[in-house]
């Protein structure tokens, strides 16, 4: 079913929620793992056209990619991971394509409208500009909701 499962980490809580997700379904299907993080302070943002040096928050970024990478390798998942810097939605629309996945796995907040209104939503706009099937998981812990049985 799908072979390369794009996975972004904000380098929050809610990556738990859905890299546990993502290892049954990679687990079930064979796939392998791309984890991304995009960097979107304003070193990363200008990285690459001012020639700057790596940014501290850039490090910790590439650090925590390098462990959950390592965590997912240890249980047996083929991983790569990929530090972007820019428009979050776009890179990881972008990364999709250039990584050659299949699906992308993103966790949720589960803000409400008035939520998405004020923060925007990652999610919502890499919904509408990826052209692979995006999956959204919601974190339920830090959603404040509790999982509900189908009515």
């Amino acid at each position: 079913m799908y072979r390369r499962i794009l996975v972004p980490l904000e380098h929050s809580g809610t990556d738990a929620c859905i890299v546990e997700h993502v290892r049954g379904l990679a687990r079930h299907c064979g796939a392998s793992l791309v984890l991304i993080h995009v960097a979107d302070g304003w070193v990363a943002q200008h990285h690459g056209q001012l020639e700057l040096r790596e940014s501290d928050e850039m490090r910790r970024d590439r650090e925590y990619l390098d462990r959950q990478g390592e965590l997912l390798r240890g249980d047996g998942f083929e991983v790569d991971a990929v530090l972007a810097s820019g428009d979050p939605a776009r890179e990881i629309a972008a990364a999709a394509l250039r990584e050659q996945c299949d699906l992308i796995a993103m966790g949720t907040h589960g803000h409400k409208l008035l939520a998405d209104l004020v923060y925007g939503s990652v999610a919502s706009e890499v919904r509408h500009i990826a052209t692979v099937p995006v999956l959204l998981v919601r974190d339920l812990a830090r959603a404040g909701g509790a999982r509900q049985a189908p009515a």
